[in-house]
């Protein structure tokens, strides 16, 4: 098998550490050395604040302002970076995920993680000599800085693989040769034991509680990071041979998780679609008691509701990321808690297989649905509280003041008949600052993780069902119906995910672990409405996108050859996807 050797930024990045100590070791001239730096008790903790600041955007900062989803067959997105994904412009040296930088914090993941990774073990060289005069503290902020570099190292081997497992500053002198790249399994299982490490630490709170720690680790972070591992570590990307043992650790790690955080307080919250439009509230006994992450950002840039907003509203800029017709077709109907459809009779998904059982009317296809689509979307007759003090109901059909225009082209209208609502605080006029910070991590997944891993590792067990229906009960959603097959229950676990996880960063990566790329963004669809003369809709499924599928030869990021420097023995074929 060829060895293929990779260049720089792993290792611009990683020798970055390997220089800072002597680097900054150069008194009397006005600077300051690492010495200085932990023997000072303010700057030591600002030395743990810059770990946190590798901590990227995510959110709405990709490409041209846009989420996460249009790179995923939730969205379509008229901008440059996702129009350039979508024609398969995606190369060791074009990543149009990470350009332009300027517009997010960390978006060019590949420099950040590593960059974070570096600043992490610094400070865990340095924490235990370092002016820290609370032991408590000191304890505290050794945890936060372990927990931050797995988090990082995670994040990292998630989008590119396995990456060399690097624990310490690198002197000057050091053999860069020597770093070989470790299985996934591997790095997993670094990762799970630095969580087990952190969450056996005390000092590490489960839940914050005053406003000044906002943004900081806890306990409760370990466990989300280590459940997610895991579950990736045994999903069917890194996990070919279906080792049932890997999905038994994914099942106890989010038992784990759940059962710790439910006995500290955490539970979901009961109103989802309002979840979506405030950070969370630090307090002791806070409202939001689901929130296990939350990224800490300034107040979100007035920005937002001008470029993910809806042709009525005064001030818009452009529409966004606009939901998929596959994505609606996802939400089930809350009375039966059946599927809308079984399937698509075309390669082109324009005639789908409805169920019979589920109680859903084509010719009324908003009426009934999954809670959650009603706050995830806005469609044809949903009423938009407020522009200019009035409720304005949409009119997403031909010739209404929301109509989905195809040509000319333009960032004003949508290309799939609907627009984003989660997150989009509607009574918020054009330029007026969002309150929502970005959920990294929240108890909702845990329980989805739980779910999947389990049945995976032993069927539809009694554990399985109670986890989903746990998520389904807070939408008042039926409990999936008994007697499921392994197989159904996936299918059912997976719709589950699509739905409660909806734009928030976690289909672009499921898809791609489940091993269902191609099945899933060959196109998306839209809907095209009718108003007739009887003032009642027709409807016609389109395909809004063609997609180049290069996603059955890249199931992963590959590495930015035009960034670091040759590296033995990193032998990408040892990654699906290459």
């Amino acid at each position: 098998m060829k060895t293929i050797k990779i260049f720089t930024m792993v290792l611009s990045f990683l020798a970055l550490s390997a220089c800072s100590r002597d680097f900054l070791d150069i008194t009397p001239d006005g600077r300051t050395t690492l010495e200085e730096i932990f023997q000072d008790e303010k700057r030591t903790e600002a030395y743990l604040n810059r770990v946190y600041g590798s901590m990227p955007s995510y959110f709405w900062k990709y490409g041209f302002f846009d989420f996460l989803a249009p790179f995923s067959d939730e969205a379509y997105a008229y901008s440059g970076a996702a129009l350039g994904w979508a024609a398969g412009m995606l190369t060791p040296t074009i990543n149009p995920l990470h350009t332009p930088q300027e517009r997010g914090k960390g978006v060019y993941h590949w420099g950040t993680f590593w960059a974070g990774i570096r600043d992490a073990n610094v400070f865990l060289a340095n924490v235990e000599t370092a002016n820290i005069p609370s032991p408590t503290n000191r304890e505290r902020f050794r945890g936060e800085a372990r927990l931050l570099r797995a988090f990082y190292f995670w994040e990292l081997i998630k989008e590119y693989g396995p990456m060399p497992i690097v624990t310490e500053p690198f002197a000057n002198d050091y053999d860069y040769t020597t770093l070989t790249r470790p299985t996934f399994e591997e790095c997993v299982n670094f990762i799970a034991s630095e969580c087990d490490i952190v969450i056996g630490n005390s000092n590490l709170p489960m839940r914050i509680t005053t406003e000044a720690e906002r943004g900081r680790f806890t306990r409760a972070v370990a466990y989300a990071i280590k459940s997610q591992a895991l579950l990736y570590n045994a999903s069917p990307l890194w996990n070919p041979g279906n080792d049932k043992g890997r999905w038994t650790r994914a099942a106890e790690a989010a038992k784990q998780g759940v059962d710790a955080l439910t006995a500290q307080g955490y539970a979901l919250v009961g109103d989802y679609s309002n979840y979506f439009l405030s950070k969370t509230d630090i307090s002791s006994a806070p409202g939001d008691r689901e929130t296990i992450y939350e990224v800490h950002e300034p107040q979100i840039d007035p920005v937002f509701s001008i470029i993910n907003s809806i042709p009525s509203k005064p001030g818009m800029f452009k529409v966004g990321a606009t939901p998929t017709q596959e994505l609606v077709d996802s939400y089930e109907m809350q009375a039966t808690g059946e599927p809308v459809i079984l399937g698509y009779q075309d390669e082109e998904h324009t005639q789908p297989i409805y169920n019979p059982a589920s109680g859903y009317d084509p010719a009324n296809p908003y009426v009934g649905r999954d809670p959650r689509f009603y706050a995830t979307v806005w469609y044809n007759g949903a009423a938009y509280d407020n522009i200019g003090g009035e409720i304005h109901l949409m009119e997403t059909y031909v010739g209404g003041a929301d109509q989905l225009l195809v040509a000319p082209l333009g960032w004003a209208f949508t290309r799939t008949g609907y627009y984003l609502r989660k997150f989009i605080d509607p009574k918020l006029q054009s330029g007026q600052p969002e309150d929502t910070r970005w959920k990294k991590y929240r108890l909702a997944e845990l329980y989805l993780n739980l779910a999947e891993a389990e049945n995976e590792a032993n069927g539809p067990t009694g554990l399985a069902y109670s986890a989903i229906n746990t998520v389904r009960s807070r939408v008042h959603m039926p409990d999936l119906p008994q007697n499921l097959t392994q197989e159904q229950f996936r299918q059912r676990v997976r719709n589950e995910r699509r739905v409660e996880l909806a734009f928030e960063e976690q289909r672009f990566w499921d898809v791609r672990r489940w091993k269902i790329l191609d099945q899933t963004d060959k196109l998306v669809t839209g809907m095209e409405i009718t108003k007739e003369a009887d003032h009642s809709f027709s409807y016609k499924r389109f395909v809004t996108e063609y997609r180049a599928l290069w996603a059955d030869k890249n199931l992963l990021m590959p590495i930015p050859l035009t960034d670091a420097s040759i590296i033995p023995d990193f032998d990408l074929h040892q990654n699906p996807g290459y």
